[in-house]
């Protein structure tokens, strides 16, 4: 295959800018590019450089467009994409008009594979390369999924919605049942092409203890899979959890108790946090996903992104479609800017950018393969437009340094900013 060289501006990280220097964890490059071979990273350098040392590969300019990691959304639901931005009071009552419905069409094969692929191609047209999804408790909602994804090259994260109570009949299975389509569909898929599988039950309410134990189980003998849920999302949902479980010491212990607390755990949301859960979670170097424009549109919280990385916590970016009230990353990070805002905490340009490629690729223990502009991980990229609307032109064209010209799409960007998407080196 012919070597591929795309120019344009560069940003890429070589810590996470949390710690230390932000600037200095982050590389820009004015003029720069990446060499793609095989579908990976090969090089990436000074643009006239890498021209020179390479003169028989294929060359896409993309100008001053700036080339960046794709985005990887760390916690969605893709069954929700029909529903997106549906009225709704609280998580629960929310829960209940929209969502259990929907997912109830999920045991149409044809529906799943029609949304899987809307969801999927929405996520590459706002540059996002890698979705972490719940599907519903249907076998084929995670099959539909899966099979999208390999057809479009992608690298997914999903697994089955396990739930044996507090949902309507047709959304409910049993812990058998959730054992053993959860292993089933894990030993067929995980580590098949891009495609890695998670065991998930949706949140410690619709499970009962045996259904949760049940799953503890089948991750302890799947250790290298990752495990997904909810976590501490509304005030209202911890009292529920309080009354389902009266003898755990907090929602946490929910999970601990039952094998599903552990490095590879995801736990979505993690706003209203009791300090020993904190403690837990940075004990076991769990990682916490962070769903803004989720929390504000549910009314759940303010995300305590400061003092969660202050501990140590890895922290992964999402869009939480369809609680999340968009498909676009940009908008996540905007939501994430502002909710650290209310909280004292103005995030740095960089630290918005890493939070959604690096960050997110941390947390779903992908370092170093997606998420990455380095040398060595697949040739997953986003290149924005700084200038994609007139109001973010006019504010990039008085910008001094990238970061000035880089904060207006951030925060008012949408998929008009995605010039073009790449997957392993494939535009899209």
């Amino acid at each position: 295959m012919t070597d591929q060289l795309i120019l344009g501006q560069t940003l890429r990280f070589s810590a996470d800018p949390f710690e230390g220097d932000v600037e200095a964890a982050a590389h820009v490059s004015a003029r720069g590019g990446v060499l793609v071979r095989d579908g990976r990273i090969a090089a990436i350098g000074e643009a006239d450089d890498l021209r020179r040392e390479n003169p028989q590969a294929a060359v896409t300019d993309h100008g001053d467009h700036l080339i960046t990691a794709g985005f990887v959304d760390a916690h969605m639901h893709y069954p929700q994409t029909a529903m997106i931005a549906s009225w709704g009071k609280r998580l629960i009552d929310w829960l209940n008009t929209y969502t259990f419905p929907e997912e109830m069409r999920f045991d149409d094969r044809a529906y799943a594979d029609d949304i899987a692929g809307r969801t999927l191609d929405l996520a590459l047209a706002n540059g996002t390369t890698t979705l972490t999804s719940f599907c519903t408790i249907h076998p084929q909602s995670v099959e539909a999924f899966f099979e999208a994804a390999n057809a479009r090259s992608m690298a997914v994260i999903g697994g089955k919605t396990c739930m044996d109570r507090n949902a309507p009949d047709g959304l409910r299975d049993d812990a058998k049942t959730a054992y053993d389509d959860s292993k089933s569909l894990l030993e067929k898929w995980h580590g098949r092409n891009r495609i890695s599988y998670a065991i998930t039950p949706r949140f410690s309410p619709t499970s009962t203890p045996e259904q949760l134990d049940a799953l503890g189980a089948l991750w302890a003998q799947h250790p290298d899979v990752l495990m997904q849920t909810h976590l501490s999302e509304q005030l209202d949902e911890i009292e529920w959890v309080r009354g389902l479980f009266p003898d755990a010491r907090d929602y946490l212990d929910t999970y601990e108790k039952f094998g599903l607390l552990g490095e590879r755990g995801l736990y979505g949301h993690a706003i209203h946090l009791e300090p020993r859960e904190i403690d837990r979670l940075t004990e076991v170097n769990a990682a916490v996903v962070h769903c803004p424009t989720s929390n504000t549109f549910i009314g759940s919280g303010l995300f305590d992104m400061a003092g969660l990385k202050a501990r140590g916590i890895r922290t992964g970016l999402a869009t939480d479609t369809g609680g999340g009230s968009s498909f676009s990353m940009l908008r996540t990070m905007a939501a994430a800017y502002e909710i650290s805002q209310l909280r004292g905490t103005a995030l740095h340009p960089a630290q918005l950018m890493w939070l959604a490629t690096e960050g997110s690729a941390s947390a779903l223990h992908m370092t170093g393969e997606i998420g990455s502009l380095n040398v060595g991980a697949m040739a997953d990229l986003a290149v924005l437009d700084l200038a994609s609307t007139p109001a973010i032109a006019q504010r990039a064209n008085r910008a001094n340094t990238l970061w000035e010209a880089l904060f207006p799409t951030i925060m008012m960007g949408d998929d008009r900013a995605i010039s073009k998407t790449y997957i392993s080196g494939r535009p899209v």
